[in-house]
């Protein structure tokens, strides 16, 4: 296994040359060209209609050479591939070979003999750029060049080898596809199917989910090593088929599945069998490593999914990739799923461990690089889909509470980074949130290539002291985890050797961290990774990698997390402000949105800055003001809004949906909300619009509020939608953030700092009354054991009933119990009244009015109002939990 990967730009630290890279010592002179444009001839190959594939053998490399392609040098600089082997490979496309071609290109791989070994196989154009890349620790190595056409360069990095050679492979996949239908049989649910050699069978299930598998082998099986799917949905054995004439139809619940017979065609309708979902339309086609599946797509169709796909959340019109991939930028897809949704109506989640290929154009062609489809086909709108498919490979997992706090994240152990240093001194940046009154719920106090740790017990009992939980960062397995978890650690974060080339086995090594964290302790397993596959959201917090700093980092960001949710991913972020680079002002501005993502971290001990090109390390305070300021009033608000965030996260474990949204999927069927400027804002959960600033301005542009009324979280000033704002005043400190009418937004305290030392002697409600009722359900439990798996929680109802004489507020008694529940509680609601109310009573009995802030809270209750935001604020006694109480604003 690898003890580099997914850091490539750390290799340049002096600790990783001298221990995380263990190959031979060899120095290349920098190269002239791209790897992609050598300047000595390489061995090569054709592929044509006459010349159909080609293989090649590289050398035998005693050891490992180097870490990347761009240490490879010029071909002339190394004429016997002694360091990186090249292949040319020209490809003289037969015409039409690509037009509905199901691998979609040329297939290149390169296998070799020993399993522990590894190569890297990337591939360049004519013009040196990159075009295909295979870069995990699968053996073999296999990748696509799409639709390619011309001459291209192979080139193989002997990453970690011990006296090995590969065999390269390539060749121009020829397509065949479903003839007519040859027998139709079944019944109880299942139904088999035959055209010829090709083998096909339809299980029906009781929430009306499909699973059609086939094969042109006749074998249809699981994919091997299968542990994707928890739990498969209840069989529907009350089915009927029918014979139409040109198709057989199988009657489900709500569906009616046509299998036309004269070519092979499925299709699948409402249950009045005139309304298609979806419909194939051409016959399933095959080659020797693919099969796709063809259907028609509306004249309004969208399609969303597929995972973390960066910078797009809405695919129409996209070529979408799903499969084991490094770029870490726009247009990656490291923690890709292959799972998508159309709002048509359906969803599809191919069970498969192989990488796929997703053409949403004209004509829908999906396949993924294995000749068999096994395809499990949801029904109902957006929501009610990822529900559908979250139950089948395993809902989002239940934070710790403190996972809903920041975290920090360095190496502390003979960093040459920062200089020679110790795990201790962890500690002396956890006095820094201390001191500088920020939250920090966790840290990683290895994260970094070769990094270990020493004094493990007395570092997490010193961060404890810090209301923060201990992390570690593991490149070499998990055999330690059970002593780690016993000397104080809660925090996995996988990597390396423990992602390895994604796919299954990520999602077994998530799935053992939290388990191991679980097994060894009271605690929730609370675990980050970021290379993945479907069913990682049961696990894990996916983290989308290493990018650089540029308005363009903040940018992209904004519609990949957003769109990660509607594959039922509830928790996916970045590094605030990148890892490799800082600049103080564009640090503020990717803290500030990101501070509405449930889960957040800072990687220091990378970075230098923009301007000086010096170390620069990466905690909130380090720039001093007026950044430090800016900084602490954003992180104290997210510390604040944790009882909102906590509750979404409860959401999420039961219908797959998690915090962070586009704004299509509370607002479907409005065209706008898939429009560009709904592409780059968000919603935190239903209530809150975040529209981040992108680039070096004070004005906003392009704010879209859709349907409702919407208040400027800032200023009081409401807007009514759908409208768009332009000129939207944004100076450094404000991100333009509005909330939406009706809504009832639970809050600690202001100053809070920590869930530990919060006062839970009080609960605030931030409240924005609109014409009719509202109401919102509060969800509590100890934030950290498992306990609220077996009932250990609480419940508060608060509902608000708004007239034209003013608002009543009734607040429900918590009902329910788990450890470390409040007995009496206040209560501190802010309500967005507008106009000063005449008087303000609890079970009507009046509040004394005050004149300022600092009266009021002398006081313990009463009320005021600010003339200036249209906020009256109200504050009560202390009242029992299991009693609800009545506040009366009129």
């Amino acid at each position: 296994m690898r003890n580099l990967r997914h850091r490539q730009g750390r290799v340049a630290a002096a600790v990783l040359a001298a221990a995380a890279l263990t190959l031979t010592a060899l120095t290349v002179p920098a190269a002239s060209a791209s790897p992609g444009a050598p300047t000595a001839t390489p061995p090569a190959g054709t592929l044509d209609g006459s010349a159909k594939s080609v293989t090649w053998q590289s050398p035998v490399y005693p050891k490992g050479t180097v870490g990347s392609p761009d240490k490879c040098g010029t071909a002339a600089e190394d004429p016997t591939n002694a360091v990186c082997d090249r292949f040319d490979l020209t490809v003289n496309p037969p015409a039409g070979e690509w037009d509905d071609n199901p691998e979609g290109g040329v297939p290149v791989s390169i296998q070799w003999q020993t399993p522990t070994d590894d190569f890297d196989l990337y591939i360049y154009d004519s013009a040196g750029k990159k075009v295909a890349e295979s870069a995990g620790t699968a053996d073999p190595e296999a990748t696509v060049i799409p639709k390619a056409s011309g001459t291209y360069h192979v080139v193989v990095v002997p990453y970690d080898v011990h006296n090995n050679s590969f065999t390269g492979k390539a060749y121009l996949p020829e397509a065949s596809e479903a003839g007519n239908l040859t027998s139709f049989g079944g019944g109880n649910g299942t139904y088999e199917i035959a055209a010829g050699a090709l083998k096909a069978r339809a299980d029906f299930f009781a929430d009306d989910t499909l699973r059609l598998r086939a094969s042109p082998d006749g074998v249809l099986a699981d994919p091997p090593d299968s542990h994707m799917i928890r739990q498969q949905p209840k069989p529907n054995p009350r089915t009927k088929s029918f014979d139409a004439g040109a198709y057989y139809g199988i009657r489900a619940k709500d569906t009616v599945l046509r299998v036309y017979k004269k070519p092979l065609r499925f299709a699948l309708y409402k249950a009045d069998n005139r309304t298609a979902i979806w419909q194939e339309a051409d016959p399933l086609r095959w080659t020797t490593g693919g099969l796709r599946q063809s259907l028609t797509r509306g004249a309004n169709e969208q399609f969303f999914g597929g995972g973390e796909q960066n910078g797009s959340f809405a695919h129409r019109d996209q070529v979408m990739n799903v499969g084991n991939n490094t770029n870490w930028n726009e247009g990656g897809y490291n923690n890709s799923q292959p799972f998508y949704i159309s709002s048509a109506g359906y969803g599809v989640f191919r069970n498969t461990f192989t990488p796929g290929v997703y053409d949403f154009g004209p004509r829908v062609r999906t396949g993924q690089q294995e000749r068999r489809l096994d395809a499990y086909y949801f029904t109902g709108d957006v929501k009610s889909v990822i529900g559908k498919y979250t139950s089948l490979v395993g809902k989002p997992f239940m934070p710790p509470v403190y996972g809903l706090e920041p975290g920090d994240s360095d190496c502390y152990l003979h960093n040459a980074n920062r200089g020679e240093r110790h795990t201790l001194d962890a500690l002396k940046v956890a006095d820094g949130y201390t001191q500088n009154q920020m939250p920090l719920g966790w840290m990683l106090v290895n994260d970094g290539y070769g990094c270990g740790y020493e004094n493990l017990a007395e570092t997490g009992k010193g961060l404890t002291a810090h209301n923060a939980q201990l992390g570690l960062w593991t490149q070499d397995g998990l055999t330690k985890l059970a002593e780690q978890v016993k000397a104080g650690q809660r925090v996995a974060k996988l990597d390396v050797a423990w992602v390895g080339n994604g796919y299954g086995f990520a999602l077994n090594a998530c799935d053992q961290a939290k388990a191991g964290i679980e097994d060894n302790s009271d605690a929730r397993g609370f675990v980050w990774l970021p290379v993945s596959w479907s069913g990682a959201q049961r696990c894990g917090v996916l983290w989308s990698g290493d990018q650089k700093l540029s308005w363009d980092y903040i940018r992209w960001q904004i519609p990949t997390y957003a769109g990660a949710t509607l594959s039922g991913i509830a928790y996916n972020t970045g590094d605030v402000g990148s890892i490799f680079a800082h600049d103080p002002k564009m640090y503020t501005r990717d803290l500030q949105w990101k501070a509405f993502l449930p889960t957040v971290m800072t990687m220091d001990g990378w970075a230098s800055d923009l301007t000086t090109h010096k170390p620069h390390d990466q905690q909130p305070w380090l720039d001093g003001e007026p950044y430090t300021s800016i900084n602490r009033k954003y992180l104290q608000l997210k510390e604040r809004l944790i009882p909102y965030m906590y509750g979404l996260s409860k959401e999420a474990t039961k219908t797959g949906v998690g915090a962070v949204r586009p704004l299509s999927l509370e607002y479907p069927d409005d065209p706008q909300a898939l429009g560009p400027n709904a592409k780059y804002e968000f919603l935190a959960g239903p209530d809150f619009l975040v529209a981040p600033v992108y680039s070096d301005t004070d004005v906003r542009n392009g704010i879209y509020l859709p349907k409702g009324s919407w208040t400027d979280y800032w200023t009081g000033k409401t807007y009514q939608g759908p409208t768009t704002l332009d000129g939207y005043k944004a100076p450094l400190d404000t991100l333009p953030l509005f909330v939406k009418g009706g809504s009832i937004v639970p809050m600690w305290p202001k100053g809070t700092v920590s869930w530990q030392t919060r006062d839970k002697g009080e609960l605030d409600y931030d409240i924005y009354p609109q014409a009719g009722k509202s109401a919102y359900t509060l969800y509590e439990d100890d934030g950290v054991t498992r306990q609220f798996a077996q009932g250990s929680s609480a419940t508060q109802r608060v509902e608000v009933r708004a007239t034209g004489r003013g608002s009543v507020i009734n607040v429900g008694p918590s009902v329910g119990s788990y450890t470390g529940k409040p007995a009496t509680r206040a209560y501190r609601f802010t309500v967005h009244t507008k106009s000063a109310p005449a008087a303000v009573a609890v079970h009507g009995d009046r509040l004394h009015r005050y004149g300022s802030a600092q009266e009021l809270a002398a006081a313990g209750s009463g009320w005021l109002y600010d003339a200036a935001t249209g906020v009256t604020e109200v504050r009560t006694a202390s009242v029992s939990t299991a009693r609800g109480l009545t506040v009366t604003l009129g």
